[in-house]
C-alpha cells in the first residue's frame, strides 16, 4: 500500500498564491506555484508568495512542478521558486509559453530551466504512480487537470473549471480522459470551490453573444472601446470575433495584454487576421485616432483596465482621448481588490458623458464551476473523498454543503488549512498530522528579496503618521554643534503652520548634542538614538502621533 500525504503551502482560505503538494511512497510532486495579489495595509508590496521553504529543504524527493494553467495565481511564483529550487516544470505549450515570457520579464533565461511539454493525452510513471491529465474549460486554452493514479486509487487534481460545451477545441473539456479515471477507484478529488456558492451551472456563452451583438450594433459608425482582463483569452477572442463580424479593425492597448496577445496569436490559439490589427500611433496634431470603424481593446491585470480608462476619459493617455461620441463596453466587474477603482471609473466616464454599456457579471461565462459542475464532476468521477481547495472559507463551506447534499458524511469530506496535512493509510483517511510550515513571502520589484515585518510596519507608519528628517552638522574634534540643525517635515506637520514645534525639536537637538559633547569622544551611534529616542517622545506627547525620525550626522571637521 501507498503513504499518500496532501497538504497545501498556499491557496486555502485564500484568493490566490496556489501551491499543493502531494507525497506519495517519499516522493513529492508540487502542483502550481501562483501569487497572489496583495491587499491594501501591504504597502508597496506587489505580489504575496508561498513560503516553499519545506520543499527546499526536501528538493531531492520533489519529481517535478505540474502546472494546470498559465494565470498568474497558479505561475506567478515559479521564477522565485526555479532560482531556489531546480525541479522539472511540466505544462502544456501554451501554459509554458507564458511562464517563459514571465521569466524572461524577471531576467531569467528560459532554456536554463527543466520544461517539459505535456498534453491532455501525456502520461508519465515515476514509480508506483501514473500521471496523466485531462482538457479542462477555462478562460484561458489548455488548460488541464491531473490525476495521480496510486496503489489505493486516485487522487484527481481539479483546479478551475467549467463544463460549458460551447467553446472551441482548446478549451473542450476532454470526457473521454475524464472518463478513463473514472474507471478507476478514485481515492481523493481535490477540487477547486471558488464557484461553489454559486446555484446552477454555469453560464453558456449564447447569451453574451447576444448582448455584445446588440452593443456593436448601436455603435455603429462610432468608436467602440471595449475593457477585458488579459488573462480572459476566451473572452477577448468572443469579442474580436464579433467585432470583426460587425467589420470593425482591432487595436490593443496594454503591455501585458500584447505580450499575452502577441503569444496565444502565434501559437495559433487566438485568432486575428493580420490585416485587420491596426497599431496606433501617439496622438499629436496629426492623429487623433478617432478609429470609428474601429473596436479599441483595453486590457490589462486587475486595476490596470480600469486605470487606462480614467486616462483615456482625463485625456492623459498617449493613444486614445475618449469623448462623448465613443461607446465603452465594459468586461471587466470588479475583483476582490479592485470595487474601489472600478466604482471610480465608473463615476467618471459617466461625469464627461461617455456612453456605458455594462455586461453584468452573471451574464459573463464564469471561469469556475458553480455547484452544478461541481456536482458534475463529482457523479462522473465518485470519489471517496472530497477536498475542497482553491477559495476562502465560505466556497468551502458551500462545498462542504454540495458533499453532503450528494450523501458525502463529514468524515469523508476534508476541509483543511494551509499547512495542514492529510494523511492516506491503506485508502483511509487519518487524522490530520503535524503541519507543515508555510506562510506568506512579500516581494516588490523584481521576484528577488523578501519584505521583513519591519519594513511594513515603517511603510505603515509613513503612510499614516509620515517621517521627519533632523540634519545636523558636528564638529567632532572642537565638540560643537556647527549652525542649527535642518528640519524636514513630510507627512507630519506643515513647518510653517508649526513653528514653534519645531523650535522645541531644535531645543531638543541643541540638549542632547550637549550632553554627547561632554564625553571624551562622540559616539555617533548612542547620539542617534539618544535623538530618535527624545524626539519621538516629544513628537508623540505633543500630537499624539508617532511619525518616523531619521536623524541625520554630518561630521564637519575644520
Amino acid at each position: 500500500m501507498s503513504q499518500i500525504m496532501f497538504f497545501a503551502l498556499g491557496g486555502l482560505g485564500e484568493d490566490g498564491k496556489n501551491m499543493y503538494c502531494l507525497e506519495i511512497d517519499n516522493a513529492i510532486y508540487v502542483l502550481d506555484a501562483g501569487l497572489k495579489y496583495p491587499t491594501d495595509e501591504l504597502y508597496g508590496v506587489d505580489a504575496v508568495l508561498p513560503d516553499f521553504s519545506y520543499l527546499k529543504q526536501n528538493q531531492s524527493r520533489i519529481k517535478g512542478v505540474f502546472l494546470s494553467h498559465g494565470h498568474e495565481d497558479h505561475i506567478g511564483a515559479l521564477p522565485k521558486f526555479l532560482k531556489e529550487i531546480q525541479v522539472p516544470v511540466y505544462g502544456t505549450y501554451f501554459t509554458l509559453a507564458l511562464l517563459k515570457d514571465t521569466l524572461q520579464d524577471q531576467n531569467m533565461k528560459p532554456e536554463n530551466y527543466d520544461l517539459k511539454t505535456i498534453t491532455k493525452d501525456t502520461v508519465f510513471n515515476f514509480n508506483n504512480v501514473e500521471v496523466s491529465f485531462y482538457q479542462t474549460t477555462h478562460s484561458v486554452p489548455e488548460s488541464v487537470g491531473m490525476a495521480f493514479n496510486t496503489k489505493d486509487g486516485v487522487i484527481v487534481y481539479a483546479p478551475d473549471y467549467t463544463f460549458d460545451p460551447n467553446v472551441d477545441a482548446a478549451y473542450r473539456t476532454s470526457f473521454e480522459r475524464l472518463s478513463n479515471i473514472a474507471g478507476k477507484k478514485v481515492l481523493a478529488l481535490l477540487s477547486e470551490s471558488l464557484g461553489a456558492d454559486h446555484p446552477g451551472q454555469a453560464q453558456t456563452t449564447r447569451s453574451l453573444e447576444h448582448k455584445l451583438n446588440q452593443a456593436f450594433l448601436k455603435a455603429k459608425g462610432r468608436r467602440m472601446v471595449v475593457s477585458s482582463f488579459s488573462t480572459d483569452i476566451f473572452r477577448i477572442q468572443k469579442i474580436i470575433n464579433i467585432a470583426l463580424k460587425h467589420g470593425r479593425d482591432i487595436a490593443i492597448i496594454g503591455r501585458k495584454a500584447q505580450r499575452m496577445v502577441d503569444i496565444a496569436v502565434n501559437l495559433d490559439v487566438l485568432h486575428i487576421p493580420e490585416q485587420k490589427l491596426r497599431k496606433l500611433k501617439f496622438i499629436d496634431e496629426n492623429n487623433k485616432n478617432e478609429l470609428k470603424e474601429t473596436m479599441v481593446l483595453v486590457t490589462g491585470e486587475r486595476h490596470e483596465p480600469f486605470y487606462m480608462l480614467q486616462r483615456m476619459v482625463r485625456k492623459q493617455d498617449r493613444l486614445i482621448h475618449l469623448n462623448e461620441d465613443d461607446d465603452v463596453l465594459m468586461m471587466t466587474p470588479p475583483v476582490p481588490g479592485t470595487e474601489k477603482i472600478a466604482a471610480r471609473t465608473l463615476d467618471v466616464l459617466y461625469r464627461n458623458d461617455i456612453n456605458i454599456v455594462k455586461i453584468d457579471k452573471n451574464m459573463l461565462p464564469p471561469s469556475h464551476a458553480n455547484s452544478e459542475d461541481v456536482k458534475l464532476l463529482i457523479n462522473i468521477l465518485d470519489p471517496k473523498y472530497l477536498v475542497p481547495i482553491i477559495g476562502e472559507y465560505r466556497h468551502f463551506y458551500a462545498m462542504k454543503q454540495i458533499g453532503k447534499q450528494m450523501g458525502y458524511d463529514e468524515k469523508h469530506i476534508k476541509v483543511l488549512e494551509n499547512g495542514q496535512v492529510l494523511r492516506f493509510k491503506n485508502g483511509t483517511a487519518q487524522p490530520l498530522g503535524e503541519p507543515i510550515k508555510h506562510g506568506d513571502v512579500l516581494v516588490d520589484g523584481i521576484l528577488e528579496s523578501d519584505l521583513s515585518e519591519v519594513v511594513l510596519k515603517d511603510r505603515e507608519i509613513l503612510s499614516q503618521d509620515g517621517v521627519m528628517l533632523i540634519i545636523g552638522h558636528i564638529d567632532s574634534k572642537r565638540k560643537k554643534v556647527i549652525d542649527k540643525p535642518e528640519i524636514i517635515s513630510r507627512g507630519f506637520v506643515y513647518m510653517k503652520e508649526n513653528e514653534a514645534l519645531i523650535g522645541e525639536v531644535i531645543t531638543l537637538f541643541e540638549n542632547v548634542a550637549h550632553d554627547i559633547m561632554k564625553r571624551k569622544y562622540v559616539d555617533w551611534r548612542m547620539f542617534k538614538e539618544k535623538l530618535r529616542e527624545d524626539i519621538s517622545k516629544h513628537l508623540f506627547k505633543t500630537t499624539s502621533r508617532r511619525p518616523i525620525v531619521i536623524p541625520v550626522l554630518i561630521d564637519v571637521q575644520k
